[in-house]
This record gives C-alpha cells, sequence and structure tokens, in this order.
C-alpha cells in the first residue's frame, strides 16, 4: 500500500451555515418516518475516517435533518441510506430539498438493501423515483474514476462498499457539479463500526482490502463536498473552499 501524503487544506472561517463545530458533518437525512441512517454507526465512523486521513475538520457526532425542516439549508451534505421502499415525499419535503439543491448542496444516496451483485434494492429503486420528482429536468449519468469525485484525495479506479458492485456510480451533474450521488455499494456498510471496535458488516466479496478502497472513497466524497461552493441561504456567500484538492493519492 502506498503511503498517503497529509495534504494542506485552505480553510478559512466557516460560514454560519457550517454550524459550531465548523467541519463536514455528514447530515442524516430523514424522510416520512425515518429515524436513522441504515447503518447508524456510519456517519461518525466517516467523520473519524476523514480527520485521521487529512487535515480536514470533521463532526464526530453527525446530525441529523429531515427533508421538511428549515435546517435543510443549514449545511451542505445530506446522507440518505436506507435499506426499504421510500414513500412518496411529501409538498413540503420536496420544496425543502429543491431549497438545498439551489444553493449547492450535494447529497450522497446509499442503498443499503443493494443485492451482492449491486442491483439496487427497494430504497435505491424508489429513491430514485423520488429524486425525479424533486429535480424533473435533471436525470442522473454514470461517472468513473476519471470524475473529480475519484480524485479529490485518492486517486481511485473504482467505487466499492460493503459490497464491490457496479464500478462507477451515478449523479445527477448540475452546474458542472455533481449534486446527488447515487451508490449501489451499501458504503455505510462497510463503514459501520459498534461500539466494541468491531466491524459490524462483511465487506464482499474482497474483504480488508475492499473496505479499506470503500472508506478511501468516502473520504474524497467528503472532500469534494469540502471543496465546493455552498450559498449561505441569508447572506449568499461561499461555503467552504474554492479550491479542489489536487494532490495526487494513490489506492494500493
Amino acid at each position: 500500500m502506498l503511503t498517503v501524503v497529509g495534504m494542506a487544506l485552505l480553510i478559512p472561517q466557516p460560514a454560519r451555515a457550517f454550524g459550531d463545530a465548523g467541519g463536514f458533518d455528514p447530515r442524516i437525512l430523514l424522510t416520512g418516518s425515518q429515524t436513522n441512517a441504515a447503518r447508524p454507526s456510519a456517519p461518525g465512523r466517516w467523520s473519524w475516517e476523514l480527520v485521521q486521513r487529512t487535515s480536514a475538520p470533521a463532526r464526530l457526532r453527525p446530525s441529523q435533518v429531515h427533508a421538511s425542516d428549515a435546517a435543510i439549508t443549514d449545511g451542505p451534505f445530506l446522507y440518505w441510506s436506507g435499506d426499504a421502499s421510500v414513500p412518496a415525499l411529501t409538498s413540503a419535503e420536496i420544496a425543502g430539498l429543491r431549497r438545498f439543491f439551489a444553493l449547492g448542496g450535494v447529497m450522497l444516496v446509499d442503498d443499503a438493501g443493494v443485492s451482492n451483485e449491486g442491483a439496487p434494492g427497494a430504497f435505491g429503486t424508489s429513491a430514485r423515483r423520488e429524486i425525479a420528482r424533486v429535480l424533473p429536468d435533471s436525470a442522473p449519468i454514470t461517472i468513473g474514476a476519471d470524475h473529480v469525485v475519484f480524485r479529490t484525495f485518492y486517486l481511485l479506479r473504482r467505487a466499492e462498499g460493503r459490497i464491490a458492485g457496479p464500478k462507477t456510480l451515478e449523479a445527477i451533474v448540475r452546474g458542472g457539479s455533481a449534486q446527488v450521488i447515487f451508490s449501489s455499494h451499501d458504503l455505510g456498510g462497510a463503514l459501520a463500526r459498534g461500539p466494541t471496535g468491531m466491524w459490524e458488516q462483511p465487506v464482499i466479496p474482497g474483504g480488508d482490502v475492499q473496505r479499506e478502497r470503500a472508506i478511501r472513497l468516502a473520504v474524497n466524497v467528503a472532500m469534494y463536498v469540502l471543496c465546493s461552493n455552498y450559498k449561505d441561504d441569508q447572506v449568499h456567500a461561499p461555503f467552504l473552499m474554492r479550491r479542489r484538492a489536487l494532490s495526487p493519492h494513490s489506492e494500493p
């Protein structure tokens, strides 16, 4: 495995929308009657890995927000995961998500119910249906190793999670930025770690090596969010960083 060289980041004072912690917050998006992410320990572990591997700050106790809450625009990122079908979004939930995306927000849609072959489960299928209602004029496209998401910190050849799944991700690209990223890999399943320190889910078929690459993909997504622009709902100021990470870090 190649040694990972730390990347120096230009981090100005965080905008008001970033919250008191001033770091990456993998906010759990809740819709309908959802009460948590499909892998509840995954977001916290995501932040921990980011802090350990980069110079970026992160909230070790990620927050939650409902799609209909006004607070949905208080940060640039949403993590929507599940393993069951999503009920139709309400008009208030659709309005909240449209406002979030209008400000430049980024969402990762993580299918925890994906098959071992990478076929979308009930959550992935229904989430795509509902996002199509939120952004009816935008369709997902395939993004692969040449996209910046695969190169923001580590150089990755493919996407992986708890299962290997397809080599690519899907994304809705608006204004030149990937605003909705769809993963058919159960990325949270590779990140989830219990209070005893044991990994909660086996990673198939690649075991620990695949888990490491999945963690690296999660770090890249976080860096993509941190290096993008997000406009505060009131002051319309840049969110955190304008400069993208271009340092050549490689996967094993």
